[in-house]
């Protein structure tokens, strides 16, 4: 049976899980201005001016109890929860790999047509060539990208049985309400200091708009069934050296203050020892690929759903470090382990004392 093509032409009713999140709530308020109707369903509360023009779903995606209340009525889901890597190895596996299953199963059951999964470029480990393209091997560093490429797998299992099922892989993704790692970054550069980064700094790193993004997912979600059944890269188009990217955030700052380069190899060796002690500010993953060259090719994206990003890496940071400065005094204080609050500063406490 062919499934029906889903048009954008007319609105639809869409469940977006980690509503609440940063990537949650930027496409929650994509959507609404195209005229969608939107659930949101996310553990942590809807503490957004939106929430009066949404449906607003507050519990566990892994709680069964809540599935026919999320999918009735849906025509669209898109997956964006999961937990980060800063989260226990057990939280991430039980949420980002069994809370999926539960969810597509759900939606197969329901007869739900198509179902949006937010993966990630961690699936593709630590890699040795660039760039990267969708048949490369996933191989994930750590428990998350280790979730991530299992939950792939899952995705792929579901889609098979009959579910239209685009699966993204985005790059880092920065813009309005982003915190987590990148908050060190803004936060550095707003109190007028160097910032630090692993070896020179002259390594290509990729990074995205979560508008492009939001349009990414809009494009996969509204597409045509046997042109979006399939796995996407998703990043910018123009993008330089991660040097050249963070260099800019300084230079918006206004401090005259530069990035400042630490030999790659002891660097990752101290920070693997801080990490055993809980006092790295970064995880593995990060540490060990933000030395490297880190990018992706679009092409699949351009060619089959007419994705065309709109910003460079500088754009999206300035456009984040924007919003950040206009909104710190109100950003919770303390650290946590979402995209939305800070990270734990860790050694870098130290580290920004003196640069």
């Amino acid at each position: 049976m062919t499934t029906p093509t889903i048009s954008s032409a007319s609105p639809k009713s869409i469940l977006v899980t980690g509503g609440a999140g940063f990537l949650g709530i930027n496409l929650i308020r994509y959507l609404l201005d195209r005229g969608h109707s939107l659930r949101s369903w996310d553990i942590a509360p809807f503490a957004y001016p939106e929430a009066d023009r949404i449906d607003v779903l507050h519990g566990d995606i892994r709680d069964l109890a809540l599935h026919d209340r999320a999918f009735g009525g849906i025509d669209i889901v898109i997956h964006c929860a999961a937990a980060l890597p800063l989260a226990s190895a057990e939280e991430i596996h039980s949420t980002n790999v069994d809370g999926t299953q539960m969810l597509l199963a759900s939606a197969l059951r329901k007869g739900i047509r198509r179902f949006v999964h937010i993966s990630s470029t961690a699936v593709y480990g630590i890699p040795d060539h660039h760039p990267l393209v969708e048949a490369d091997p996933m191989q994930g560093v750590g428990p998350y990208g280790e979730s991530k490429v299992a939950a792939e797998k899952l995705c792929r299992q579901f889609r098979a049985d009959g579910l239209v099922l685009p699966v993204l892989r985005p790059k880092s993704f920065v813009g309005p309400e982003r915190l987590g790692a990148f908050e060190l970054l803004y936060d550095f550069a707003s109190t007028g200091h160097n910032f630090p980064v692993l070896g020179s700094g002259q390594n290509r790193y990729q990074l995205l708009d979560v508008d492009d993004l939001n349009a990414a997912i809009c494009l996969s979600a509204f597409g045509e069934a046997r042109t979006v059944n399939d796995t996407f890269n998703i990043g910018a188009a123009e993008f330089g050296t991660m040097r050249e990217s963070f260099q800019a955030v300084l230079d918006r700052a206004g401090f005259g203050k530069r990035i400042i380069g630490f030999p790659a190899t002891p660097a990752i060796w101290t920070l693997r020892g801080l990490e055993a002690v809980h006092l790295s500010p970064l995880y593995k993953w990060i540490y060990e690929t933000a030395s490297k060259d880190s990018f992706v090719s679009i092409d699949r994206a351009r060619d089959r759903l007419g994705f065309v990003p709109r910003h460079s890496n500088i754009d999206a940071l300035l456009r984040n470090f924007d919003w950040y400065l206009a909104n710190r005094d109100r950003i919770a204080k303390g650290a946590g382990v979402t995209h939305r609050v800070p990270w734990k500063r860790g050694a870098l406490s130290v580290l920004r004392a003196v640069l």
